[in-house]
């Protein structure tokens, strides 16, 4: 591993990988994992997929890694760049399953709507929050981007997370990671240049 990987990430390193882990398309020859750390041995760790299945990861000689860690519904306000993965409503509207906030420094990163797969029919929405009403039960948000804009209703317990610099180290059994644009390799093995890991515990909710 490089030195850089070794240590907290600097601010400028961490805006670059950052943008790069939330690219929020995903091409032919990439692969989404997301599971829990079995083990660590070196620079390959083994990770039971959310459906149980095994599976292989390289890490790649320069990874970046990033955490997530727990926020609340109170930080999610006006005027800050959030992620939402959510499910459409009958009545056009969007339920938030999860949130994660972005750093002022990645204002703007995969701005846009589009859909996702977290579960079947679900969707992710990068975009400034526009306004926010308080209800009895949570938040209703409206969420505008370059191309339109989009309301949600945000339920009292959806999870909050936010992105922050984190390094190889953090890498450790036990703990939920999610890889956003793995290389599949001809061994079976999935290839990670940009790791999204949570910490104490917090699974990273993309």
């Amino acid at each position: 591993m490089s030195a850089i990987t070794r240590r907290t990430l600097p601010a400028a390193l961490f805006i670059s990988l950052a943008a790069g882990s939330m690219a929020l398309a995903q091409t032919p020859d990439t692969v989404r994992v997301r599971g829990t750390i079995d083990s660590v041995n070196g620079s390959t760790v083994s990770v039971k997929a959310r459906d149980g299945t095994p599976v292989t990861v390289k890490l790649a000689e320069d990874v970046k890694v990033l955490a997530v860690d727990r926020k609340s519904l109170a930080d999610v306000k006006q005027g800050v760049f959030v992620g939402i993965t959510a499910m459409p409503l009958p009545d056009g509207t969007q339920k938030a399953v999860e949130i994660h906030i972005f750093p002022e420094a990645l204002r703007g990163t995969g701005e846009g709507h589009r859909p996702w797969d977290l579960m079947p029919n679900s969707t992710m929405t990068n975009a400034n929050i526009d306004s926010e009403v308080t209800s009895t039960d949570g938040k209703e948000l409206v969420l505008k981007y370059k191309d339109g804009e989009k309301k949600f209703i945000v339920p009292a317990n959806v999870e909050v997370v936010a992105f922050a610099p984190a390094a190889v180290s953090d890498i450790k059994a036990g703990e939920k990671i999610f890889i956003v644009a793995g290389k599949k390799l001809p061994d079976g093995s999935v290839e990670a240049p940009r790791v999204v890991i949570g910490r104490n515990g917090v699974s990273p909710p993309m």
